[in-house]
């Protein structure tokens, strides 16, 4: 196969890709052989075995790029985009390329930072980086950096280049931290920058939209040490940057850093305020119990009140933690910390009845061990059997209340989205056997259980949803239905392990017109009349070209 990146086509290795998954479909050796040699999970498999992985487009897309030297298709698709089309001049090619090392708050784009794809660029074209201190900071060339602050002290301070960043943002930002050769390059940048003068407290403001690399969003500024401790979550360039004064206070990294947790205790030893800036929800997002425990040992709140919504509709960390579904040891690590066991949700609802909603019997348990039994009503009992799962229990009380679950409250129904989103399937399924309203809307973005089951992937739950009664133009809170749900998670891939092309099939097979394509822009396809973009093996299944 031709590696070289001018003759590389973004249609033509499509082309491949499908080619080789059809030939797959039919057995061919060839096909077979190719997969066992280029894919991991058919490596060292019979052709039998392989035949019985049911691969799909999006394998065969992973074939083709390591076939060419790429980790993944993503990195081989935007490796192939970023390349300038013939004509255009090197200040747009060396655009293309910085807004694969930095994400799209630094770059002005809505895209992730590429670093694998930025440095095989690099690597192929060092030009990229010619004659530019400001790129010199991107890829850590330490001599070029020296010689700028050596002919002019000022410009340390001094936003430039193509992205108007100023030199030390332009360093603890780049994604090349994340590569081994650029990494040790990039830190001695930054000392040399400290060094010399650089102001640690360093910042941008943000390009990510509304804001634009033309015209950045001032009210959402983004610091140096953000780029470090919150983007590449690097503990020596955070430790670094903090010892020459930077300040830990700058509503960003603090709540990034409990994403990776690696710089979340530097920050705090430094100082940075936990008060105010959500971290002590961020933290109950996942299952993290040591994280939180050392927001708690540093004077983190756990009756801090929710600022904005969606956290307002718990109002404190006990409630969102139940909502999220965290563990007893979580919730007991909130209490023994002064959580308030009996506090309640803005709608009234103390924390033994909201993790009853949630089927948290456990949490539920330990919440009444603190604050004495509560007596539930019908309508809670059998809002507590079906989210437990007891359907035993659901149905005694559904037989002597044959209005359940018609006289739930609004907020009761909405636990049926909110199960969907927490990827809780036999809860959902019970719910809808007793007759739960499929349409109702809920979770952070209002949406209905089908929504949240396509955003996941869960092709299974996709397909019991439609067959009883949900219908793809169901609306959430984006102003969208089903399609768009698909169109946005198949391309992103919020969830690991997502099967969104056996989504996209059970919405065909239940109402949803098939696609067809926009000549006017071969990207995107038209679903009901609007313009939506798929990845390519949704979009095949979508368009009806698999063979």
């Amino acid at each position: 196969m031709d590696r070289s990146p001018a003759r590389l086509n973004l249609e033509h290795l499509k082309k491949q890709a499908k080619e080789l998954i059809r030939l797959y479909r039919r057995q061919a050796p060839e096909a077979l052989a190719r997969f066992r040699h280029t894919l991991p999970v058919a490596a060292g498999r019979s052709d039998t075995e392989i035949a019985a992985l049911n691969l799909r487009l999006h394998d065969a897309q992973s074939c083709v790029a390591r076939d060419l030297g790429f980790a993944s298709w993503q990195d081989l698709r935007r490796y192939v985009e970023a390349q300038s089309p013939p004509g255009k001049s090197k200040d747009e090619r060396v655009l293309r390329w910085l807004q694969l090392v930095y994400e799209g708050d630094t770059g002005g784009t809505t895209n992730r930072a590429h670093p694998r794809v930025a440095a095989r660029m690099l690597a192929e074209d060092p030009d990229l980086a010619a004659d530019d201190p400001y790129i010199a900071c991107a890829i850590g060339d330490e001599d070029k950096v020296r010689q700028a602050a050596a002919d002019d002290p000022a410009w340390v301070n001094r936003p430039g280049g193509p992205l108007k960043l100023p030199p030390l943002v332009a360093v603890t930002h780049s994604s090349l931290l994340k590569i081994p050769e650029f990494c040790a390059r990039l830190h001695r940048c930054a000392r040399l920058l400290l060094r010399v003068g650089a102001d640690p407290n360093q910042h941008i403001s943000s390009r990510w939209p509304p804001g634009s690399l033309s015209e950045p969003d001032d009210s959402n500024p983004l610091s140096a040490l953000y780029g470090a401790a919150g983007r590449n979550h690097d503990l020596e360039l955070t430790k670094l940057l903090l010892e020459a004064g930077a300040n830990p206070d700058d509503n960003e990294s603090l709540y990034h850093s409990l994403e990776a947790f690696v710089t979340t205790s530097v920050l705090l030893e430094h100082g940075a305020r936990i008060a105010g800036t959500n971290a002590m929800y961020k933290v109950l997002d996942g299952e993290n119990v040591a994280a939180l425990e050392l927001l708690l040992r540093h004077g983190g709140d756990p009756n801090e009140p929710a600022g904005n919504a969606p956290l307002t509709e718990c109002g404190s960390p006990l409630m969102w933690a139940i909502r999220r579904r965290r563990s007893r040891r979580c919730i007991a690590t909130l209490l023994d910390a002064g959580a308030n066991p009996s506090i309640t949700t803005p709608n009234g609802l103390t924390a033994y009845r909201f993790a009853l909603q949630f089927g948290l019997t456990d949490v539920a348990d330990l919440l009444r061990q603190r604050t004495g039994a509560e007596a539930l009503p019908d309508d809670e009992r059998f809002v507590a059997a079906c989210a437990s799962g007891d359907e035993r229990e659901a149905r005694r009380i559904q037989a002597e209340r044959p209005d359940l679950p018609g006289a739930l409250s609004a907020q009761q129904l909405r636990l049926l989205p909110e199960l969907a989103a927490a990827g809780d399937g036999a809860g959902v399924r019970l719910m809808v056997r007793l007759g739960w309203p499929i349409t109702a809307r809920g979770g952070d973005w209002d949406a209905s259980a089908l929504n949240h089951a396509v955003f996941r992937g869960d092709a299974g739950l996709t397909r019991f949803l439609l067959e009883h009664g949900a219908r793809w133009t169901e609306q959430h809170g984006f102003g969208d239905n089903a399609s768009g749900s698909l169109s946005w998670a198949s391309c992103n891939e919020p969830v690991e392990g997502g099967d969104w092309a056996g989504c996209a099939q059970a919405l065909l097979d239940h109402g949803m017109p098939r696609a067809i394509p926009d000549h006017d822009d071969p990207e995107w396809i038209l679903i009901g009349g609007r313009k939506k973009m798929f990845s390519d093996d949704v979009r095949e299944v979508l368009l009806g070209e698999i063979a």
